[in-house]
């Protein structure tokens, strides 16, 4: 266990466990926080994850619970079953408690509608607002119980308030005597253990009788209880004992009622802590900017934009770090403060992070592995007691390590090899990197030997991987490369510094042939890799701009979209104008030729043809659609009835309903409209035969403006009640339809069927008037009905 704590604290998991207990704001909490261990099996872990994501959701959708800062009662409540007195203060402490958990439990009902893993934890809490309200409405604060705890408490303290009045008016009138006034040292009354006394002169104590209870620092003053109050102090005394054998009496009750209860409220306090917790979890991951890693337990790391969490926000460099995908041990390479220790404590403290339940600050669908253990040599571990040298350490760690090893092992080995001779430190490195392999630990281990590169490059299962340095600025950029071996740079940065190039030329002459062209091949690799990661930056800009154009070209499209629509709805709305005031017009026009016939006035053909000419020219004046130009198109042929045609001058299409008459005029049917269109205004629409693909079923659906609706209808020949059931579904559809005038003809012969009529469109609810039609409408024959 010691080496395992050991291996934790090497990876810093007990800082990160310090700032979850801070998040937490009770002591049980606190202590549980701190005392985190990481889990080894797969399905704790996934539970242990999505409770704490699930608080992770609750408080960003609704905030977080408010928990106070309640305080462990379960010594109080087990020694209150056992038949225990509890003071003011633990009672107070329970009803403090049972308050959280009723906090907790409406917050829940708040956030219904959100099944989560938590839940049972909220149904654990058992809430007892009795108990509650009993503790608060007895007990004002630690040290004072309330009048109404009980009745003969409310009447002890009545009777003691009235014998202190009357105690007061006796002292009240001897300080105010002026027989007294001379012997007092002060006009006041006080009390002195518990009895009302006056300041008197020390050397006139025989001038007052009565009892003398206490005696200034200076002795100047005696405190003396006249003979005439002893008795009323004496009433008090005994009430005030009274007064403590009652708060005795209620706080036993209120002792034994918590007790009997002990059991469900040390459950619902424990239910409590674990959620203070959680939350405490889901506030560390909010700050953190945390997510949900996926778990496995075959040993794959892919950590995306991870960052280490105990360093600076504003400082710390994300980076990606993959380990048992393609290979199962990483050989991380590069200069000093690169950054190489701390990619090697990220995969540790994430992985450790994980396997206690929290989340880890790196990018969604980051993936890690439950390990049996994390094995970590990382720091100097030089020991002057133990007369161990750092490489001494090192190596005694290293020897656990290879101990305890196995399959289900993480292994982090920080400078691997350092401490002693260059030669066999290397070759000693390789030998513990083929030993841990042949474990099947998944190891990663930095090191600054070319040797561990080149076997990194030539072994299956070992991958390079190093920390970029920017040798122009001589910084490390912090950001880890898989694949690409690192380089001292050495040279480089001393040349940097302004150590003479005649020096640095001859060091470049002693490194073997076959070191420096390991170096250029990795010079070439890392120039080729910058370009390479030049280009996928700039393509991912231009991706992005592309995006972005499209989204904006969607949006514009969309907004012109909407423009049309309006603009279209703002045209219906105005031909409907329109229409209405030709109608009012129309209207005007027949009224004037009913008089005509009422006064029988003979209306020629001409006078006939020249009021249809006015209608005509009324409607063409009301059209609010502007004609387009006509062209030179020629009918291939005379139309005829059922030929598809298109209305030019407002690109409608209609049907052809009768042919060409004797003025030019065609009546078509477009929707629901009728009307007779100029023969020049229409084109003969050729009729396509679409073949449907194989396989495919096509249905037809009619709206209701498209459906073929008749404003006539003809009722003559038909029985009453034949004529009743025709107009009720003639008014339906045009009620559906939004046409409001209709004729129905009856013809005039006995009035019977008109009569009939007349009579349901009275009661009809749809109709809005009806009226008998006038010259050119049919005259008595038909009924002009107006719809609402």
């Amino acid at each position: 266990m010691e080496q395992n704590n050991r291996h934790i604290r090497a990876l810093e998991l007990d800082k990160v466990l310090l700032m979850l207990a801070k998040e937490t704001t009770c002591d049980d909490a606190y202590e549980s926080a701190l005392q985190i261990e990481p889990s080894t099996g797969l399905y704790e872990v996934k539970v242990q994850l999505q409770e704490t994501d699930d608080a992770y959701m609750l408080m960003g959708r609704f905030g977080s619970p408010s928990f106070g800062g309640f305080h462990s009662v379960t010594n109080a409540l087990r020694r209150a079953d056992a038949g225990g007195m509890l003071t003011m203060r633990e009672l107070l402490s329970i009803a403090e408690v049972l308050r959280v958990l009723r906090s907790l439990t409406d917050w829940r009902k708040r956030s219904a509608g959100v099944e989560t893993s938590i839940d049972w934890r909220f149904e654990s809490l058992s809430p007892n607002k009795y108990l509650e309200d009993k503790i608060t409405g007895a007990i004002l604060s630690e040290e004072e119980m309330a009048d109404n705890a009980s009745p003969a408490l409310s009447d002890i303290r009545r009777k003691i308030r009235a014998a202190s009045s009357r105690v007061r008016e006796q002292l009240d009138k001897m300080i105010r005597s002026p027989s007294y006034q001379k012997y007092l040292q002060d006009s006041i009354v006080t009390i002195r253990g518990g009895r009302y006394v006056v300041p008197v002169k020390a050397e006139c104590r025989g001038e007052v009788p009565g009892l003398v209870h206490d005696t200034s620092s200076s002795g100047a003053t005696v405190f003396v209880e006249p003979m005439g109050v002893v008795e009323a102090n004496n009433d008090i005394k005994v009430l005030k004992s009274k007064e403590e054998a009652e708060i005795e009496r209620i706080l036993s009750e209120l002792s034994a009622e918590a007790g009997s209860f002990a059991d469900s409220i040390i459950q619902g306090y424990q239910a409590a802590v674990e959620l203070n917790l959680l939350f405490a979890k889901a506030r560390l991951a909010y700050k953190m900017k945390a997510s949900l890693p996926i778990m496995n337990d075959n040993g794959m790391i892919e950590l995306k934009q991870a960052r280490h969490p105990l360093i600076d926000a504003k400082k710390v460099v994300a980076t990606d770090i993959q380990l048992g995908i393609r290979f199962d041990t990483l050989v991380i390479t590069g200069p000093n403060t690169g950054g190489k220790t701390v990619s090697l404590k990220t995969v540790g403290l994430l992985t450790l992070m994980a396997m206690c339940g929290l989340m880890i600050p790196a990018a969604d669908n980051s993936r890690l592995s439950v390990f049996h253990q994390v094995l970590a040599d990382i720091g100097d571990e030089q020991s002057i007691e133990q007369s161990l040298s750092t490489f001494s350490a090192h190596m005694m760690n290293i020897i656990h390590i290879l101990d305890e090893a196995d399959p289900h092992s993480l292994v982090l080995l920080d400078e691997l090899g350092a401490g002693t001779d260059p030669v066999e430190g290397a070759a000693l490195a390789m030998a513990i990197l083929e030993a841990l392999r042949d474990k099947g630990a998944k190891i990663a281990a930095t090191t600054h030997y070319a040797e561990l590169k080149a076997y990194a490059l030539q072994t299956p299962g070992v991958e390079n991987g190093c920390c970029e340095f920017d040798v122009a600025t001589l910084r490390p950029t912090y950001r880890l490369l898989i694949g690409v071996p690192g380089r001292s740079n050495a040279f480089a940065i001393s040349e940097r510094l302004g150590m003479s190039g005649s020096i640095v030329e001859r060091a470049k002459e002693l490194v073997s042939a076959e070191n420096t062209r390991f170096e250029d091949v990795v010079e070439t690799l890392e120039r080729s890799r910058q370009g390479l990661e030049s280009e996928r930056q700039e393509a991912a800009r231009l991706s992005a701009a592309a995006q972005q154009a499209q989204k904006e070209a969607r949006d514009q499209q969309d907004q012109i979209k909407r423009q049309c629509e309006a603009e279209l709805e703002r045209a219906r709305v105005e031909a409907r104008n329109l229409v209405a005031r030709a109608r009012a017009q129309t209207d005007a026009l027949l009224n004037e030729l009913d008089d005509l016939r009422k006064q029988k006035k003979k209306v020629d053909a001409e006078t006939k043809a020249r009021l249809n000419a006015g209608l005509r020219s009324m409607e063409n004046d009301a059209d609010p659609v502007k004609e387009r130009q006509t062209d030179q198109y020629v009918l291939p042929r005379k139309l005829k009835a059922g030929d598809e045609v298109l209305i030019f001058d407002i690109d409608k299409q209609a049907t052809v309903l009768e042919e060409e008459d004797s003025s030019g005029n065609v009546l078509v049917q477009a929707g629901i409209i009728k009307t007779r269109v100029p023969v020049k205004n229409l084109r003969l629409m050729e009729k396509k035969k679409i073949k449907k693909p194989v396989g495919s079923s096509t249905r037809t659906v009619r709206s209701r403006a498209e459906a073929p609706v008749m404003r006539e209808l003809d009722l003559r020949g038909q029985s009453a009640m034949e004529a009743i059931m025709d107009l009720d579904n003639f008014i339906d559809g045009a009620v559906l339809s939004g046409i409001n005038m209709l004729t129905v003809i009856h013809g005039k012969g006995t009035g019977v069927l008109r009569k009939a009529v007349h009579e349901h469109l009275r009661r009809h609810p749809s109709v809005k008037s009806y009226r008998l039609g006038v010259f050119g409408e049919g005259e008595a024959g038909v009924t002009i009905v107006e719809l609402k």
